[in-house]
């Protein structure tokens, strides 16, 4: 299973339930790499979307502790046992955790690629994606050279959990 998420130095992810930053080339990057695979989400990542509609092309998992949650278009579940069976259908390296935080967090477990394109940038966040580089299990197994979009330097990473 695979974790897609920008960070800024901080680690940061989120500020009121909206992307710290939008670039080009990282939403790209999101498109190639999610397009035609499965992508899991909460409920408030699929309601920050575009009119609150599931990715198209892709399958889309909701998780939700609210029972009477419905979204066209997605497959609704209410815990992380019931997400984990559901993507028994699929192959692992086809599925991606594409947030928020607690989800990330719920799921990095499962995970064992996490392409991270890192922001040299601290913004003002209020949700956060645990600092893989603390983490022994993970480790930097790819980066791309530094890239600009205006005066913002960010990276291509690749970090892959030792023993998966």
């Amino acid at each position: 299973m695979n974790i897609i998420v920008a960070v800024d130095e901080n680690w940061g992810i989120g500020y009121r339930n909206k992307l710290l930053v939008s670039i080009p080339e990282d939403m790209k990057f999101f498109r190639s790499e999610t397009n035609g695979k499965v992508v899991v989400m909460g409920r408030k990542t699929l309601e920050s979307f575009p009119n609150g509609l599931p990715l198209k092309n892709r399958t889309n998992i909701v998780l939700t502790k609210n029972q009477d949650y419905q979204a066209k278009g997605a497959v609704v579940l209410h815990s992380v046992e019931d997400v984990l069976k559901e993507l028994e259908q699929y192959p692992a390296e086809d599925i991606y955790i594409i947030g928020g935080d607690s989800v990330y967090r719920q799921f990095l477990p499962y995970c064992s690629v996490a392409h991270v394109t890192k922001i040299a940038h601290a913004y003002d966040a209020d949700a956060y994606f645990p600092d893989m580089d603390q983490m022994p299990e993970w480790v930097l197994t790819g980066e791309s050279e530094e890239k600009t979009y205006f005066d913002l330097e960010f990276s291509f990473c690749r970090y892959e959990r030792q023993g998966a």
